[in-house]
């Protein structure tokens, strides 16, 4: 399933990149794209000149998953992990409905070893 969007950010941009990529991967591996089993509830700010601190705060309590997820294995798609807080986020909140396991994959990844502003 794609990180969701919040609807107005949604509406704002258009489309949902997490989506785009999400559809590919299912379509290629034969899997079931499960975009509603997680909605974002909380219309956060970007993150991309939080701190890390900053994001975990901003991300927190945004999503709410729906207790279909119950017992599923679930692999969470994002487009760019630079902290892991939305993903982590998500994932808590699926494990907290009963969803058996969660993974994650990125198209891209910050360096760990960054120091400061990643300076998009």
């Amino acid at each position: 399933m794609p990180i969701p969007l919040h609807f107005r950010r949604l509406r704002k941009r258009g489309f949902n990149q997490s989506e785009l990529i999400a559809k590919h991967i299912v379509e290629r591996l034969g899997l079931k794209l499960g975009a509603s089993l997680v909605v974002r509830r909380k219309d956060t700010k970007q993150q991309t000149r939080l701190s890390d601190a900053g994001r975990r705060r901003n991300i927190k309590g945004a999503f709410l998953a729906d207790g279909s997820c119950r017992g599923m294995k679930v692999l969470l798609v994002d487009d760019v992990r630079t902290t892991g807080a939305t993903l982590c986020e998500c994932a808590k909140e699926l494990k907290a409905c009963g969803c058996e396991k969660v993974y994650a994959a990125t198209v891209c990844c910050v360096d760990p070893n960054r120091k400061g502003d990643p300076g998009f």
